[in-house]
């Protein structure tokens, strides 16, 4: 029996003296320390979630209720996760035990403490490569660095996981490993997920760590934890990861539940104290790092839900100050249809610009200022046939540039597919374009950029251009020819 077996280890076993479901008071473990494994007799397991001066609360990770007058022994053992090659294509909770929809046992890999100390500034080097999400709205206007710690915020149901479904879809194809961390979520929507990868060929690359609203609270408060720990290993082994965390405001919802339970002071809307400091210390782990010479990633993409849109709520501020910067879905663009709802007048990224080549920079700040010229002008449309042809070419142009960006969350774009295509569209070789239109142009040449040709074609032709205007001149030139390639199906 395992609680024998520790307690003759240890020589040491407490006393159950109070029950808070997932929390337990117990007296008598004076060696315990904090996040210490412990052993219950009737065979649960839990984690030494506060030492006080006569007593310990513990964690409980089971749902299965714990008797008062129950013993309890520790193990001088710390919470790990099994990590390797083998939990991919696994579903496992965030202990590392395989749910039942993806079976196999994972007793046997090597394990690694969840609780682990963050790399500091040495062993970091400045984040240099772009992070490409497929998504040609944000991969333009709202650029990504690979290490970068994004937040994905937004109401919910305004296509925060669809766009974060493309990333992931991107990255793979990359050859970047995926840890998606489904926190407290319904089993429907981690099934959908689950599905998802499996239909798009991606579970290979892929960890799903997942914890359902049904779960004990402990295990929840623990995935997101479970998923970067995993991400870590493999970033060791020399492998670039990505980590996305949906969402942390129910996670924070969940820590807060445990922390009042645990009689801890509440703060601002019943929070604890150290909420700030639980999110920070956990984002902090993403980056680029020196892994014996070489340059490793870590990105993590961390998810808050808002409420009406509101941007004062104490978490999702806390979390925009944590991390390098936030993609804000509108629930007003979402309602208007428009797909991905992402508002990028409110939308920052503080690293992602760095990582631009010199021709991409060009076009995000020709676009972004456009756009905002396109907005104020929108106000003028009202006045009809009074406008001048100068704020008719500008509403006009605009209209083309929202047609371009919009895009159903299961096309992946490559990012010089869509500097092509946006230089087409710019120029007004299809003026009359619908939506439809721009969707079987961008079709046919991302099916040509599938081919080996095809890829080489346009990856040269944006080599060696450095601004907007240098590409609208080439393509220009090229006129005839990118009509042909538009206009032809490929086969």
């Amino acid at each position: 029996m395992e609680f024998q077996s520790y307690i003759s280890q240890v020589g040491e076993f407490g006393i159950v003296e109070e029950i808070r479901t997932p929390l337990a008071v117990v007296s008598g473990l004076m060696g315990a320390h904090l996040n210490e494994i412990v052993v219950f007799e009737s065979g649960e397991k839990g984690q030494v979630f506060m030492v006080q001066k006569n007593t310990v609360t513990i964690l409980i990770f089971s749902k299965e209720p714990v008797v008062v007058g129950t013993r309890v022994t520790r193990t001088n053992e710390f919470l790990s996760v099994p990590v390797g090659n083998d939990v991919f294509k696994k579903m496992i909770d965030p202990l590392g035990t395989p749910l039942i929809s993806s079976g196999g046992d994972l007793s046997h890999l090597e394990k690694r403490e969840i609780d682990t100390r963050v790399v500091g500034m040495v062993g970091r080097v400045k984040i240099s490569q772009p992070f490409f999400t497929g998504t040609a709205l944000i991969d333009m206007l709202v650029p990504l660095g690979k290490g970068q710690k994004e937040l994905v915020i937004g109401d919910r149901k305004t296509g925060k996981t669809s766009f974060l479904l493309t990333a992931m879809k991107t990255q793979i194809k990359s050859g970047v490993k995926v840890i998606y961390a489904a926190i407290g979520k319904k089993k429907s929507d981690i099934r959908r997920v689950r599905a998802y990868f499996e239909k798009e060929g991606l579970l290979d690359s892929t960890v799903i760590v997942a914890t359902s609203s049904y779960d004990s609270p402990s295990l929840i408060y623990l995935t997101p934890y479970s998923a970067v720990s995993i991400a870590e290993y493999f970033r060791d082994q020399g492998v670039e990861t990505l980590v996305v965390l949906d969402d942390l405001s129910t996670h924070a919802k969940f820590y807060r539940e445990i922390s009042l339970l645990a009689n801890r002071f509440p703060g601002r809307e019943s929070y604890p104290g150290d909420i700030f400091y639980t999110h920070a210390k956990l984002l902090e782990r993403a980056g680029n790092y020196d892994v014996n010479g070489k340059e490793v990633t870590l990105t993590i993409l961390p998810v808050a839900e808002l409420v009406e849109g509101d941007f004062s709520g104490y978490i999702a501020t806390n979390l925009m100050g944590i991390t390098d910067g936030h993609i804000y879905f509108d629930s007003n663009a979402f309602y208007e249809g428009r797909r991905p709802a992402v508002n990028v007048s409110l939308s920052v990224t503080r690293v992602g610009k760095q990582t631009q080549n010199k021709l991409r920079k060009s076009i995000t700040q020709e676009i972004t200022a456009f756009l905002g010229t396109y907005q104020k002008m929108q106000n003028l449309s009202h006045f009809g046939a009074e406008l001048t042809d100068t704020v008719k070419n500008i509403l006009a142009t605009g209209e083309v540039a929202y047609k371009f960006f919009e895009q159903h969350y299961n096309v992946v774009i490559p990012i010089n597919v869509q500097i092509v295509l946006f230089g087409i569209l710019w120029l007004k070789f299809f003026p009359d374009a619908s939506i439809e239109d721009i969707e079987e142009y961008r079709s046919r040449l991302i099916s040509l950029y599938e081919m080996e040709e095809g890829k080489k074609y346009i990856d040269a032709f944006v080599t060696d251009i450095n601004s907007f205007n240098e590409l609208l001149s080439k393509i220009s030139q090229k006129k005839e020819e990118l009509i042909k390639i538009c206009l032809i199906k490929i086969k």
